[in-house]
């Protein structure tokens, strides 16, 4: 009787270990655990719109009926007149008609140092009145305004998929079916090797449990929303997610000239002198005419006093002519002087050198004496230079349009580093050389005016700069708030670590699947490596929590730094179908970065007739287009002074 009822209590505690109760509850205690982590990290995806949402001031001070009150700001109304005190957030969009301040803008633009306003210029929703007492008329309220254009913007291209999400999404699609299937053979198989049922239905439900379809599902919308996230804070705002994925794979990049190279604005860049007086006669007479190129000679140098002008004419040939104290002034271009004045030969070369440079110089004679010479143009960003660099050592080629004249424009592309510069070109043109870039490879459009809108349409992404027109940046795909050319190195840096990141969630969630469900099914329980059902729902929890993590790492990425920068696979060197043009490949050895490729093209492109050079040290290339043929001592000559070795002429 002691030995029955011995073996019956023996018997019991066996089948006991077989109930799995604490399994059971820690089960659902670790994947419980492991979706609060999911939802916390999750939320910190969103908190560049949240952060941007809390921007969004609730009320507003407007004047009515000649007082001032308080309302809600879902009550201002266009054209209403609002009050912003220093310290004041500016409740809607709109323009100055009473006072200046200094105001900051950095919660829209990223930009740290406060703009000066004053009467006529606009100012946005959400931005901070650091100064002086402010009068507006409202322009855009409600969702029209720049703020809520950037919230929206954000949150529609995190509902949108990028086509690497196309993967993700046929994978899931299979994946819930695959795991239920091998769930059931790994149950029918331990069955059929004479398990206990109670082993057999463990393994099944391991299976189950550490299957991670979420880590899938997760890996490419959380990265997606951190990068444009990442984006948003810097001023870089990508309207689809799409276009978050494909900018950084472009292989060309077109920029606009004038407002997007240059600042759209001409300035004066020489003043030559041979009377001190030049500056006042010529700023005297050009301050009655409204050409553009005068009104950049009134501004230049303020503190220099405007006499009367009286006898003022607009003459046919670019010229002015004016009485100033007495004397007869004419001003114009070296053709109208020289129609009417003798001008030396040394001067004439000084005027073909500075349009050489794209510069337009101006003379200036008093009774029939030259003044001087003041030359204007519309001088290059002080980032281009910088960008374009960036742009071409990502190995990006770049190209310029213009419809400017093929001097100026070469002159500017020269002064910006551009690999390729196409003049003339008509407003309606500009979509048309976009079509044919194409053929080449994946175009990127660089833009801010109405006749950009076209083209930006056409690129594969176009980018806006954000000081241009409603309608250019309605037509692009990226929108740079700062309007600065170095934050399209910087979109397309962020692009490419995006996508990268996107690639890493990807790898993680398919090998996490690949190793750890034969591993719950007992594959490897010949070697004594088994895994139960409450580590399985452990390891679940933690995978989605990895692939969350990891796409937050992109909040650390820096998008200005071009330390890491690295070159796209398949380069463009030419986009050239002129037949006018010479193309010659030479073979140069000794290059050995970016700084090489850098001082070579340098050197080369000062050589006369020199289009264009694309140097490549990992091809040991030098790739140059010349407007007629070049002897190849003089190519081998500057090669060899820089401390490069010309091996030969491949082309």
């Amino acid at each position: 009787m002691l030995f029955a009822m011995t073996a019956d209590r023996l018997n019991e505690s066996i089948y006991m270990n077989e109930f799995y109760f604490e399994s059971a509850a820690m089960i659902l205690t670790l994947i419980t655990v492991g979706k609060m982590l999911e939802a916390y990290s999750k939320g910190k995806t969103t908190n560049a719109l949240k952060s941007l949402m809390k921007l969004a001031p609730k009320t507003a001070n407007i004047i009515r009926d000649g007082a001032e009150v308080t309302v809600s700001i879902d009550e201002v109304g266009k054209d209403d007149i609002f009050v912003v005190r220093p310290g004041e957030s500016i409740p809607v969009d709109g323009e100055i008609i009473e006072g200046e301040s200094a105001v900051d803008e950095s919660a829209l633009t990223g930009e740290s140092i406060p703009v000066d306003k004053a009467v006529g210029d606009f100012v946005s929703s959400a931005t901070i009145n650091q100064s002086g007492f402010l009068k507006c008329r409202a322009l855009r309220v409600g969702e029209d305004t720049t703020l809520s254009q950037i919230i929206s913007m954000i949150s529609d291209a995190a509902a949108t998929k990028a086509p690497v999400a196309k993967v993700a999404d046929k994978i899931s699609g299979i994946f819930v079916p695959a795991v239920i299937a091998i769930s059931v053979v790994t149950i029918t198989v331990w069955l059929l090797l004479g398990a206990g049922i109670g082993t057999a239905l463990a393994r099944g439900i391991c299976v189950l449990v550490v299957s991670c379809p979420c880590a899938l599902g997760l890996a490419t919308p959380v990265a997606i929303m951190v990068g444009n996230g990442v984006g948003a804070k810097n001023g870089i705002l990508f309207k689809t997610a799409e276009s978050l994925q494909e900018t950084g794979k472009l292989q060309i990049i077109a920029l606009d000239k004038t407002g997007t190279v240059t600042n759209g604005k001409p300035s004066v860049t020489d003043v030559i002198e041979f009377d001190d007086k030049l500056l006042y006669y010529a700023k005297s007479l050009e301050s009655k005419s409204e050409h553009p190129l005068a009104k950049a000679v009134c501004e230049y140098e303020s503190d220099v006093k405007v006499g009367e002008v009286t006898d003022f004419k607009a003459l046919v040939g670019n010229g002015l002519t004016g009485k100033i104290d007495g004397f007869e002034i004419f001003g114009g271009s070296a053709d109208f002087i020289s129609g009417k004045f003798e001008v030396s030969s040394d001067i004439l070369e000084k005027v073909n050198e500075l349009s050489e440079q794209g510069k337009t110089p101006m003379l200036f004679t008093k009774d029939g004496e030259l003044l001087g010479i003041i030359a204007v143009a519309d001088t290059i960003k002080e980032d281009s230079a910088k960008a374009v660099k960036e742009l071409r050592d990502m190995g990006i080629y770049t190209v310029m349009l213009t419809g400017d004249n093929e001097r100026t424009a070469r002159a500017v592309a020269k002064q910006a580093g551009i690999d390729e510069v196409i003049s003339n070109v008509k407003p309606d043109g500009k979509q048309e050389v976009i079509r044919r870039l194409s053929k080449k490879g994946k175009v990127g459009m660089v833009g801010d005016g109405i006749n950009d809108a076209p083209a930006l349409t056409r690129a594969d992404v176009g980018i806006a700069i954000g000081a241009g027109t409603d309608i250019a940046i309605d037509s692009a795909d990226v929108v740079l708030m700062k309007s600065r050319l170095t934050d399209v190195s910087a979109a397309v840096r962020l692009s490419r670590q995006t996508y990268k990141n996107i690639l890493e969630n990807l790898f993680w969630a398919l090998i996490y699947n690949t190793l750890l469900i034969p591993l719950a099914a007992g594959v490897y329980s010949y070697w004594g490596i088994g895994m139960t059902p409450m580590f399985g729902a452990a390891a679940m929890s933690l995978s989605s929590v990895f692939v969350v993590t990891n796409a937050l790492r992109l909040n650390l990425f820096k998008l200005f730094d071009a330390k890491h920068d690295g070159k796209i696979k398949n380069v463009v060197t030419d986009v050239s179908d002129s037949g006018d043009v010479v193309k010659k490949v030479y073979e140069v050895k000794g290059m050995m970065c970016s700084h090489c490729e850098s001082t070579v093209q340098k050197a080369l492109e000062e050589i006369d007739g020199i289009v264009s050079v694309k140097a490549n040290h990992t091809e040991g290339k030098v790739y140059a287009k010349m407007s007629e043929e070049i002897p190849e001592s003089v190519i081998k000559k500057v090669i060899k002074e820089k401390g490069y070795k010309f091996i030969k002429t491949v082309v």
